[in-house]
């Protein structure tokens, strides 16, 4: 999936990636960066220039996220040339007073570059010039440039100017990136008229912008690496198998895949807050008189944009690195070659890095915001013809808000709110939008949904596979939350290879008889009923001869011992069937289909597992508000440790943002939703082991939530580590990433 969600942008991508594999063969990677590329018109011909240019001065009219998709896409074709330095300077000229430069970047007339960095000097004069000296090293294109967008620094603070090229004294520096320029720009007393001077632009607006459309680059590098990468590695034979089949070259590939998809939702959602941030300043700008709480919400949406970008700064250039190193790896010798062009891959990605400035200087921005107290809230934009539905949503959640104890919860699952996706009656046949609704106005009522634990992975199966009778005698209860469950699955030598169960079903007259052992059953000690696979043939492959049953937990011959946690505590059990009677009418769908029926429950499990931290509260807000209490600054590194959790939890939440929207549109989530699932179990680890790290010395108490705040985060340290077990293993997770998502063999 790339950064554009909609069909819109989807076309758009489509349409840019035919038209530069078209126009930019694989030759011209290597015809040198020091002249303006044959295809250059055709980017103004097809509108590429403008996209983010308002149609009054000879664009498009849309916005940053427009052009971040056809840069991605052009990145990906590794174009050379000055398209990049140009729309980053148009970008930053539109952010300014003074529109009436853009036509001329909009149809390609001129070229820019924009100077990250500098130490440039002016002096105003009477007539509101300004005398400028100084220089700017390492401009990207700035050799190419027929107008450069720099910054001054002046008794007014800094400014930024537009000067003509032709001003300037300009110095090819010679690049590590071979297919793009970079060059030294010194001025000597230039003077830099008024309508030149970039008003109402600030140092971190232009940066904002850069980390948007540089990172929107290295997302389109770090996708060339990993498709590049895992078509080689399905091909390339050692040991006598592809060598996308070893479980090495796979996870690193999954691995690419995931700092990937990380990078573009972060990008996505920087763009989002930019036009977020303008809006507030263009209603401010058309507006004579002022509104009561503008400029709070306006000062909310600069520092929001400033969060957003600083994450995207620390995790798409780094992204782009890491997979460009590591399709370097995969491809082996012929990657290290000057022929193969993964190096220009890589020389492209270290260069946007270098310009940028390092991820660690925007991890301190990332958490000086964090602890101020700016974060995101993903929030979807629906349809207004949603505002029906939701009002006919709410007048029955208010209705239901009024009952209280086992009436409201009795309410809520009647009426199909507990899981509104499902057929009705257990459900409301709610379609992804409808299902947005129902959880927005729960919120607003402060309604709690019943807690069903296990049930809410058992629910989906009885609802598709389950007889009538069985949904009538188990659904209401479990939905409401009367009726405990646990998980029969896992054995001894059955975890993540779950197929290959051993506990025996045998048919007797009426039912069957379950004898074996399942262990890690979660809440066993507690539960009423059971869902159990169990294997009734030896026939055929592992897959086959299961059977899913439901078995009462209080019948003979079922007995539950309990396992101790490394955190001391008792959640988990070992159970021992020996001869459980179960009669036929307790079968969960056909005898010996019982597969199709657990990976389904399975489905559920790991989309469950994957929405929270597990109930360790172990999350992004308790970590920051246990750095409020430290009463000690952070050391940098430790500011950039906190910055990788918080940008892993934003990463997470604007994944799951896309899932949604993608839901919404009727389309399939695709890489999004499994990367998300990835993440989420290890984030609650690497929240509560950063925390633990912050303690220092403290974290010695006993992990026990009534010993204050290091008693609490050990507790957390230690059970977050069953996360990425129970969820489905990390390996596993990562294997499936390979397979599904890349295309990868399997073992």
């Amino acid at each position: 999936m790339a950064i554009g969600l909609s069909e819109e942008h989807e076309a758009l991508r489509e349409s840019v990636s035919g038209w530069a594999e078209r126009n930019i063969p694989s030759e011209l990677l290597r015809a040198g960066a020091d002249t303006r590329p044959a295809f250059w018109p055709g980017l103004a011909e097809q509108g590429l220039l403008g996209l983010h240019v308002p149609e009054e001065h000879g664009g498009s009219g849309y916005g940053l996220l427009e052009t971040a998709v056809a840069v991605e896409a052009l990145a990906e074709r590794m174009a050379p040339g000055p398209y990049v330095p140009t729309v980053l300077a148009s970008a930053v000229i539109n952010a300014s007073k003074r529109p009436e430069h853009l036509e001329s970047f909009a149809d390609g007339t001129l070229t820019g570059a924009v100077a990250l960095t500098g130490t440039l000097s002016g002096t105003r004069t009477e007539d509101g010039s300004l005398v400028v000296s100084g220089t700017a090293d390492h401009v990207l294109g700035g050799s190419l440039a027929d107008a450069l967008v720099l910054p001054v620094a002046t008794d007014d603070g800094e400014e930024w100017v537009l000067v003509d090229a032709s001003s300037a004294t300009v110095t090819p520096v010679k690049s590590l990136d071979l297919t793009r320029p970079v060059a030294k720009v010194e001025l000597s007393e230039v003077v830099v008229p008024a309508e030149g001077i970039l008003g109402g632009v600030q140092s971190s607006d232009v940066r904002n912008i850069a980390a948007i459309l540089l990172g929107a680059e290295a997302a389109g590098l770090a996708s060339w690496c990993v498709t590049a990468a895992a078509e080689y590695a399905k091909v390339r034979v050692q040991f006598g198998r592809p060598i996308g089949q070893f479980q090495g070259i796979k996870h690193k590939l999954s691995r690419m895949l995931v700092a990937l998809e990380q990078a573009r939702a972060t990008v996505w959602d920087a763009t989002r807050a930019a036009e977020r941030r303008a809006g507030p300043e263009r209603a401010r700008a058309s507006s004579p008189m002022p509104t009561e709480g503008r400029g709070s919400a306006t000062i909310d949406a600069a520092r929001e944009l400033d969060y957003a970008a600083a994450i995207a700064g620390v995790m798409a250039p780094d992204a782009a690195v890491q997979c460009a190193k590591d399709a370097i790896q995969t491809f082996g010798g012929i990657g290290y070659t000057f022929e193969h062009d993964v190096h220009l891959y890589y020389r492209r990605a270290l260069t946007l890095r270098a310009l940028l400035g390092s991820s660690a200087e925007w991890a301190a921005k990332v958490t000086e915001l964090a602890l101020q107290g700016v974060s995101r809230e993903m929030v979807i934009d629906l349809p207004e013809d949603a505002e029906e539905l939701r009002e006919s949503i709410r007048a029955e959640i208010a209705e239901i808000a009024q009952l209280e104890g086992k009436e409201q919860k009795r309410a809520l699952a009647g009426r199909g709110f507990v899981m509104p996706h499902l057929p009705r009656p257990w459900g409301r046949d709610a379609k992804p939008l409808e299902q947005v609704l129902i959880a927005q106005e729960l919120k607003a009522a402060k309604v709690k949904l019943p807690a069903m634990i296990i049930g809410a992975w058992v629910v989906p199966s009885i609802a598709a596979y389950g007889t009538q009778e069985q949904q009538e005698r188990f659904l209401p209860k479990t939905l409401s939350g009367e009726m405990i469950w646990c998980q029969l699955f896992s054995e001894p030598g059955a975890g993540s290879d779950l197929a290959s169960l051993q506990m025996k079903a045998e048919k007797v007259e009426g039912g069957w008889t379950l004898t074996g052992q399942k262990i890690w059953t979660s809440v066993a000690h507690v539960a009423e009923w059971g869902i159990c696979i169990a294997r009734n043939s030896s026939d055929g492959s592992k897959h086959e001869g299961i059977t899913y049953f439901l078995v009462d937990m209080k019948a003979p011959g079922v007995t539950v011992r309990p396992l101790t946690e490394m955190t001391g505590e008792n959640l988990f059990n070992e159970v021992f069937l020996d001869g459980v009677f179960v009669p036929d009418d307790l079968v969960v769908g056909e005898v010996g289909d019982g597969w199709k029926v657990a990976r389904n429950t399975l489905s559920n499990e790991r989309v469950s597992l994957s929405s929270g931290s597990g109930g360790t509260g172990a999350s992004v807000p308790d970590l920051l508000g246990l750095i409020g209490r430290l009463g000690r600054e952070l050391t940098p590194a430790e500011e950039q440790q906190v910055a990788e959790v918080v940008c892993e939890g934003h990463s997470i939440n604007a994944l799951s943002l896309r899932v949604t929207l993608k839901q919404l549109a009727g389309a399939e989530p695709g890489a999004d939703a499994s990367v998300r699932k990835l993440l989420s179990t290890s984030h609650a680890q690497h929240v509560s082991e950063t925390a633990v790290e912050l303690l220092g010395p403290s974290a010695v108490v006993a992990a026990d939530i009534k010993l204050g705040d290091a008693g609490y985060w050990n507790r957390a340290v230690l059970a977050t580590r069953a996360m990425t077990i129970y969820g489905g293993t990390t390996e596993v997770q990562l294997n499936i990433i390979g397979e599904r998502m890349l295309g990868l063999p399997r073992d």
